[in-house]
């Protein structure tokens, strides 16, 4: 027989949307129940947004290791870092976050449960031999890593896989050409490993504007990682000698590896919930289908993040999280603005920064009102040395007023600049705003408003 406990809001799922929505909830007074088996933080603190800037920051620093003799440093010795301490390092300051989450919540008085949810009707969630009950329950179980239907895709891993990595890998294959790939195929060759990046297209990141995945891919094999495109891969083999190889359908063979890294994407993880059996109706992509509001089908039943396939973006998941937690306990009902403008950084090598519409998404939106400004520069900490990784930079401007609908960067910094010009954008900035803002010199960001 189950023990049945009541709150006034459950929340499933341990991550960056559950945690906002569970301590603003109980910040508002609600009794509030949250589930989470693995760490607290979720995919982000543990196994990708914070864990991965970590490990960006390592490549960076040996970047700027080689650059150092430029500037009248001497010349440090060669070679990767030491994989073990720097994994144990970054280990250890996760773990002081999930501390600090699990304080949070018990500050909060926020009753956790170390259990994955199962839907049981309405208002109604086991939890290990509990059963909870309460009139809003909200589902933010994120996703997990995707991996191709192929021969052998048991020898790879996955991007959770790879901060699981014991040791260095010396030669690694990625397959995938979105934002994990490209940001774990850069870090990899900073640090010294031989990266090959197996891609399906013809370029990386076809979600975004052009520019900067032909950019990205030009510094990426300036870097030394070998880019192959138009793949259509037949299995993954081990070789006698225990390395790993990719072959295609069409009989080529791509390696050796010492590690292979699928990054083909990311599925919704809430098979342990059953949705469909409590009548949860999901899209046709398989995530949890949610209205402007984040209420799905069911009465009393919510989706957060990644899990309802909204933009996969910690800040997005927080802020949906907050707006519901305060849309259902708050004092006053909450503001809905809808998800445009989003800012976007991949911290891949050089990092990009981009928000709103691409060129030919502006073009098929303004049509011939659009106006595109664009530079390319090699930015001053460069100027000493022979190495040089140029920045470009985009703006987009469309209808008569030229209000600015996106802007895309890629260079040193660029995940820096963004924010400040996000914020631009959101109030409806033209190019004549930028243009009579003065320029603070000497930075890259400045040529964002001096563009002619």
């Amino acid at each position: 027989m189950r023990t049945a406990m009541d709150f006034d809001f459950i929340v499933i799922g341990g991550g960056s949307g559950g945690l906002a929505a569970a301590k603003r909830a109980a910040e508002h007074g609600a009794r509030v129940a949250l589930l989470e088996p693995a760490r607290l933080g979720g995919t982000c603190v543990n196994v990708g947004c914070v864990p991965k800037k970590l490990m960006w920051y390592a490549a960076g620093l040996a970047e700027a290791r080689q650059l150092a003799p430029a500037y009248g440093f001497a010349p440090a010795p060669a070679g990767p870092p030491d994989w073990a301490a720097l994994v144990a390092r970054r280990e250890a300051y996760l773990r002081r976050l999930n501390g600090i989450y699990a304080d949070q919540l018990a500050s909060r008085d926020v009753h956790c449960f170390a259990t994955s949810g199962r839907l049981l009707g309405p208002g109604r969630v086991q939890a290990g031999e509990a059963e909870l009950r309460a009139p809003h329950v909200l589902i933010a179980t994120g996703t997990t890593p995707r991996r191709p239907v192929l021969a052998g895709r048991e020898l790879g891993i996955d991007s959770d896989g790879f901060f699981a990595l014991g040791q260095q890998p010396a030669r690694v294959g990625i397959v995938g050409g979105g934002y994990i790939a490209v940001e774990l195929a850069g870090l990899l060759a900073a640090l010294g490993s031989d990266v090959t990046l197996i891609l399906r297209s013809e370029r990386v990141l076809r979600d975004f504007d052009p520019m900067l995945g032909e950019a990205l891919m030009a510094h990426m094999r300036h870097a030394g990682i070998s880019i192959h495109s138009k793949i259509r891969l037949a299995g993954a083999e081990e070789e006698t000698d225990g390395s790993l190889s990719l072959h295609t359908a069409d009989g080529i063979a791509h390696g050796p590896f010492d590690s292979l890294i699928w990054a083909t994407g990311r599925a919704p993880a809430h098979a342990a919930l059953a949705p469909e059996a409590a009548g949860v109706a999901l899209d046709t992509a398989g995530f949890i289908a949610v209205d402007a509001h984040q209420r799905t089908n069911v009465p009393g039943l919510y989706a957060v993040g990644d899990v309802c396939g909204q933009p996969a973006l910690t800040p997005v998941a927080i802020d949906r999280g907050r707006r519901l937690a305060d849309d259902l306990f708050g004092a006053e009902p909450a503001a809905w603005p809808p998800l445009t403008l989003i800012p976007t950084v991949i911290f891949s090598h050089p990092p990009i920064g981009t928000v709103g519409l691409g060129e030919e998404q502006a073009r098929e939106r303004h049509g011939e009102t659009v106006r595109v400004y664009h530079t390319r520069f090699n930015p001053l900490y460069y100027a000493l040395t022979e190495h040089k990784v140029a920045t470009q930079m985009k703006v987009i401007v469309a209808g008569a007023e030229e209000r600015v609908v996106g802007l895309h960067l890629i260079g040193r910094d660029a995940d820096e600049i963004l924010q400040g010009f996000a914020v631009a954008l959101q109030m409806g900035a033209t190019k004549k705003d930028l243009d009579a803002t003065l320029a603070i010199h000497p930075t890259s960001g400045e040529e964002l408003v001096t563009l002619r």
